[in-house]
């Protein structure tokens, strides 16, 4: 049994306020990514779905005469930090396992190499996996973090994830 879902995390009023702001599609599409990944990897499926949906919710946006300015947030993104703290904090509130909110916290920390001067970290397999379930959703000036869903359907898919993890929980535990 899961200390928190998806759904939990989802419906809570500062995940939205987050993802709204970097982006629910993307963030929903990560956790896919990051649950297909994990699975095929032999990692928590659990843990890497809920660090993929959180990822980016340390967002800041970078805007300059009214324009967003991708160059701008390149040059001061510290999304990675802020996002690993916010989670964190969520996920304790909601009542998650405090290890695994710390390894959450880890992933959303390292799965950009934005604000580190080298790219020279050595990533534990779920915080690679998370890298690379962000990568696989990117688009070219971050263009991934404007496309639009229906909180309805946003909340279907959300529910269609969480009982693919429970599937896949189900299967390892018989």
């Amino acid at each position: 049994m899961r200390d928190v879902t998806l759904l939990d995390i989802f419906q809570h009023h500062i995940t939205q306020k987050y993802l709204n702001r970097s982006g629910l599609v993307h963030a929903i599409a990560v956790a896919y990514h990051a649950f297909h990944l994990a699975k095929e990897q032999n990692v928590d499926v659990d843990i890497a779905a809920k660090a993929g949906l959180l990822h980016d919710m340390g967002h800041f946006t970078w805007y300059r005469n009214g324009k967003w300015d991708y160059d701008l947030y390149k040059q001061n993104d510290i999304h990675a930090i802020k996002g690993a703290e916010r989670a964190h904090k969520l996920l304790i509130r909601l009542g998650e396992n405090p290890i695994q909110a710390k390894t959450i916290s880890l992933a959303i920390l390292f799965h950009t190499d934005s604000f580190l001067p080298t790219n020279d970290i050595i990533r534990t397999p779920l915080q690679q996996i998370v890298k690379w379930a962000d990568e696989k959703d990117e688009e070219e000036g971050g263009l991934h973090h404007y496309r639009k869903i229906d909180f309805e359907r946003a909340k279907k898919s959300i529910i269609r994830l969480d009982e693919r993890i429970e599937k896949v929980r189900k299967q390892l535990s018989s």
